[in-house]
């Protein structure tokens, strides 16, 4: 990733893809079950559907408990804004019509096997990050910067562990 300069306000975005050597369906299998990712993710601790969902549905809703050695710990409620299967998955965190970030999953059919993509959007809603930028506004493009790396870094994992149960 290379420095930007971006604020928070500008909502930036990061995303990661990587090719799988499995159909698409097979891969959506895995990106669609949200209750497994915390097994693939450094920051992701659990995660409960809400409302009697036991699966992603535009409108249905989950809680996700993460921790982060700078952030503590907390919880947020993603609301699935975007579900077409087997090619995209999407939730809001927090208020849909103001997100405090938005996660969208594209999957693609590819020489016999999928497309896989994660992209992110910080914003525009207020998050724990803000709390950070809130106390050190000088540095604010720093931490959008170091935040969208971390990003980068556990979501590239993500996809590493989704290849992996996909091929196996």
């Amino acid at each position: 990733m290379e420095w930007t300069g971006a604020r928070y306000a500008d909502t930036p975005t990061v995303e990661v893809r990587a090719w799988v050597e499995a159909p698409p369906d097979r891969v959506w299998q895995i990106v669609s079950d949200v209750t497994l990712m915390p097994d693939m993710s450094a920051e992701l601790q659990s995660v409960r559907w809400l409302d009697g969902a036991v699966r992603p549905a535009v409108g249905a809703r989950f809680v996700g408990r993460s921790r982060h050695e700078s952030f503590g710990e907390w919880e947020t409620t993603s609301h699935v804004i975007e579900c077409e299967p087997p090619s995209v998955l999407a939730w809001a965190v927090e208020d849909p019509s103001r997100p405090s970030a938005v996660w969208r999953f594209r999957l693609a059919p590819r020489d016999g096997g999928t497309a896989l993509a994660e992209w992110m959007q910080m914003g525009p809603g207020r998050s724990g990050l803000s709390l950070a930028i809130d106390g050190m506004p000088e540095k604010e493009e720093k931490i959008v910067f170091v935040r969208l790396r971390e990003f980068e870094r556990n979501m590239t994992a993500t996809l590493g562990h989704i290849k992996q149960l996909a091929e196996a």
